[in-house]
């Protein structure tokens, strides 16, 4: 167990200082009065999807104000430790100094991490979409390989997943991926997944068993609130519906349920085909083709593309985010933060990708700042 020290005592006072800072707490306390003072109107409640969204705001604010006066009191009982440890030279406070800056060290990661989503969606669900890349049939595999990678890490952050469509290819993985995340941040903590994924590895169709490099792309959207206004046209679509496959042996479709949604104008194609029911397929798919469209106009109208999804890019050589190398060793790496681990297992069969995603949006704050 680390020691506590002034030093280090210090060094967090100061972290609290920047997540302060991050949060913009002064005029978020601001905020707070304002938003009960509105509460308190006897007309507050008239509108109710205005009322929810500013008590949703008020929460939050709150929530973070709290969690930031916590951790200051939580540091200020360290050091009385700390100092009561030093006069009396007793090391068992010393060890129980150690163990409650342990717990403030966690508790202020999780806020720090939070204070870094600043987009208005970061908050929200996301819809992510895995699609094969250079490399034929291991591509299929390699997009299955991912797709059940994301569904580890989904689980470990208790998050809720709905697979919106992920039909399986004829001979190995799947032609394509797509489903739902459901919790707290989800959106701002996937984001950062978004952009190619290589795969080194020997081919397990090669009957030479040559290495083979493969790829896939990664897209994250965010699920759009329903006072998102995307004007869409039903002259513009085109809708099919056709028996689906299913991702697997249970609950496969045996009706014609699946529904495929054609953007005519943008010749956007989203299909949804893991309900039962052709009414919830069509109406996921409609939630996707809305989140695309909703994309497609910040791109034309702002020019910033990476507002959302990052520069497009060929999904193969040269343009991978992030590598998984399974021989002739093993290791993942961050192509754009350097963050790395050998323990490859973990990464691809237990979702174990905090490192990788935290370490981005540490690194992406650090490059925002610098700028």
């Amino acid at each position: 167990m680390e020691e506590v020290s002034e030093a280090r005592i210090e060094g967090m006072r100061e972290r609290i200082d920047r997540v302060e800072g991050y949060l913009h707490l002064d005029e978020r306390r601001v905020r707070v009065r304002e938003l009960e003072a509105q509460s308190a109107r006897p007309d507050f409640w008239n509108d109710a999807a205005s009322a929810s969204k500013a008590m949703g705001e008020l929460t939050q604010a709150r929530e973070d104000i709290a969690r930031i006066e916590a951790a200051r009191a939580g540091l200020e009982d360290v050091q009385a430790a700390f100092e009561l440890a030093q006069e009396a030279g007793d090391d068992s406070l010393l060890d129980e100094a150690a163990r409650q800056m342990r717990r403030l060290e966690d508790d202020l990661s999780d806020l720090e991490l939070a204070s870094w989503f600043t987009d208005e969606f970061d908050h929200g669900d996301a819809i992510v979409t895995i699609t094969p890349g250079q490399g034929g049939l291991e591509a299929q595999d390699w997009c299955g390989m991912l797709f059940h990678m994301y569904l580890a890490y989904c689980d470990r952050r208790g998050w809720k997943v709905t697979v919106n469509d992920a039909p399986v290819a004829e001979v190995i993985g799947l032609d394509r991926a797509t489903f739902t995340v459901s919790g707290k941040n989800a959106y701002g903590m996937l984001r950062g997944e978004r952009g190619v994924h290589r795969l080194v590895r020997i081919s397990p169709t090669d009957l030479k068993k040559r290495r083979q490099t493969t790829f896939a792309g990664v897209e994250v959207l965010p699920v759009l609130p329903d006072d998102v206004q995307v004007d869409i046209d039903p002259k513009d679509l085109r809708v099919d519906v056709f028996h689906a496959t299913g991702h697997g042996g249970q609950g496969v479709n045996t009706t014609d349920s699946a529904v495929r949604i054609t953007h005519l104008p943008t010749g956007t194609v989203v299909t949804c085909q893991n309900e039962r029911s052709q009414l919830q397929n069509k109406a996921f798919a409609m939630s996707i083709l809305r989140s695309r469209l909703f994309e497609q106009e910040l791109a034309r109208r702002e020019a910033e593309l990476d507002e959302l999804r990052g520069p497009k890019h060929d999904i193969g050589f040269g343009n991978q985010i992030r590598s998984y190398v399974l021989y002739p060793y093993q290791l993942v790496k961050d192509l754009r933060t350097g963050v790395e681990t050998g323990n490859v297992d973990s990464v691809l069969s237990g979702g174990d990708l905090d490192r990788f995603i935290v370490g981005y949006h540490r690194w992406a704050v650090g490059e925002h700042d610098d700028a």
